[in-house]
């Protein structure tokens, strides 16, 4: 009776209820019962990223920090310090006395700009290049990505993605040079037309064609570098629904058309967004090489513009004036295409 009558009091009591039981983790309440706070399925949780303090996270996070570094001082240096040259389009620029002490002249470089034919030429030449590139060189490397993931031996589809990628590690120096051994005058094209009594035709000199030219020698060399992320994108895809979708007599189009596209659609829209944005930056140094080859009305576009008609002259306002039109048409490619990927129901660079 004393014993019971401790134990019903100490039960009573508040805070007592732990020490009256020791031994009976099962019991409802207790600090080592399932599914109370304290027990084992909660001990055994990670603890919430949200209360490990910023020291723990910087030392859990300090090796992929560091491999940032680089790529940040990168961006830092050569992308976001130029910025603040851009203020020499609003002025007379003078490298002796400097950004400070250089003449004032307000929006005259973009008056002067808008006012003339050859920068509209070159904005007319740079369209049509992203365009023709747009439209030819985007569906490439999706193509590519899915003729490889169609390859069923492993070594097969390593040597083609090898041999694809290698280009584009080449120098525009040498893939012009190669394409100049192939199709220009003196190449094998123009000896084979020959020897079989046919009226050469230099490819490498012809304006007419200038920008298909342009646009062969960007897949030659980039293709191969685009499948990468496409590749990445199909792995993801579950491998069950292609079984399932066999099982059921879909045969290898519609399998390709009801499981493979919708599953790259989120990636290919994201592209595409990064790709137009990315649009107006057509080849500065490939279209630099092959210049004086076809001439400035078919090879001129923004970035030669701001070098020959700036730089070259010593006019650097009025080559940052070129450079600062460039980059609020490219903002508005980018904020259009990423309006349209949300009105495919896709998140884009960002959600709405």
């Amino acid at each position: 009776m004393v014993v019971a009558a401790v134990t019903t009091n100490s039960a009573d009591v508040p805070g007592r209820a732990e020490e009256a039981a020791p031994g009976l983790p099962g019991l409802p309440g207790h600090p080592g019962a399932p599914g109370t706070p304290g027990g084992p399925e909660q001990s055994l949780r990670p603890p919430s990223p949200r209360r490990l303090n910023r020291r723990i996270r910087l030392r859990r996070d300090r090796s992929l920090l560091l491999m940032t570094v680089p790529v940040v001082v990168l961006l830092l240096v050569f992308n976001y310090l130029p910025l603040f040259g851009t203020v020499t389009a609003f002025e007379y620029y003078d490298p002796i006395v400097g950004v400070v002490n250089s003449e004032w002249i307000g929006l005259e470089n973009f008056r002067q700009l808008l006012g003339d034919p050859l920068f509209w030429g070159s904005v007319w030449n740079t369209l049509e290049l992203a365009a023709v590139q747009l439209v030819l060189f985007f569906p490439v490397p999706v193509a590519l990505a899915l003729l490889l993931n169609s390859v069923l031996s492993p070594r097969i589809r390593s040597f083609v993605q090898s041999v694809t990628l290698i280009p584009h590690f080449f120098s525009w120096v040498l893939v012009i040079t190669l394409f100049q051994q192939m199709i220009g005058g003196a190449g094998l094209l123009n000896q084979f037309l020959r020897q079989h009594d046919m009226t050469p035709w230099n490819i490498m000199t012809d304006p007419s064609v200038f920008k298909l030219l342009v646009t062969s020698q960007v897949i030659w060399k980039d293709a191969g570098w685009g499948i990468i992320v496409f590749l990445a994108a199909l792995a993801a895809i579950d491998e069950n629904l292609y079984e399932a979708a066999a099982m059921d007599g879909a045969g290898r189009w519609r399998r390709m058309w009801h499981i493979t596209l919708p599953g790259l659609r989120g990636v290919i829209v994201l592209m595409l967004v990064l790709r137009l944005g990315n649009v107006l930056n057509v080849g500065f140094e490939q279209l630099l090489i092959q210049r004086y080859a076809v001439g400035h009305d078919a090879a001129d576009v923004l970035d030669t513009f701001s070098y020959f008609y700036g730089i070259g002259t010593n006019n650097y306002g009025y080559g940052a004036a070129a450079g600062i039109f460039k980059s609020v048409i490219s903002l508005l490619l980018i904020y259009g295409a990423n309006k349209l990927a949300h009105s495919f129901g896709e998140d884009g660079l960002y959600r709405k």
